[in-house]
């Protein structure tokens, strides 16, 4: 059974860091796209990062991109969210997403995977 699991949501303070992690299991998920997509409540989900299946590839969105990291560990099955210098406008659920499109994408219509998400809030 595929499942892909986040983990490492917390409260930390505006300008602090935080890394998220997302284990993937039941599929050659090593062959996958992997992304990173954040949700707030009436809003629609939205694109974060995201991954290439060699890693040779990532793309970030406008508003975190200069700050947040994307990486993966296809031995160990894991990506990671590295987020520097948070905003409270990062306040968010935090999604993890495997897809197996010929490109990174940026919707979500492109995934195939989702975890249950990770909450993340980032105090003033």
């Amino acid at each position: 059974q595929a499942q892909l699991v986040e983990s490492g949501g917390v409260v930390v303070l505006a300008g602090g860091s935080l890394r998220l992690s997302c284990a993937a299991s039941g599929r050659s998920f090593s062959s996958y796209n992997m992304g990173w997509f954040r949700q707030t409540p009436g809003q629609h989900r939205e694109f974060v990062a995201a991954i290439s299946w060699s890693a040779r590839s990532t793309r970030y969105g406008d508003s975190v991109n200069g700050r947040f990291t994307i990486s993966r560990d296809n031995a160990k099955i894991t990506v990671y969210l590295q987020m520097n210098n948070l905003k409270p406008d990062d306040t968010a659920t935090y999604y993890c997403a495997a897809g197996r499109g010929l490109s990174v994408g940026v919707v979500t219509e492109l995934y195939d995977y989702w975890g249950q998400g990770t909450q993340v809030t980032v105090s003033s």
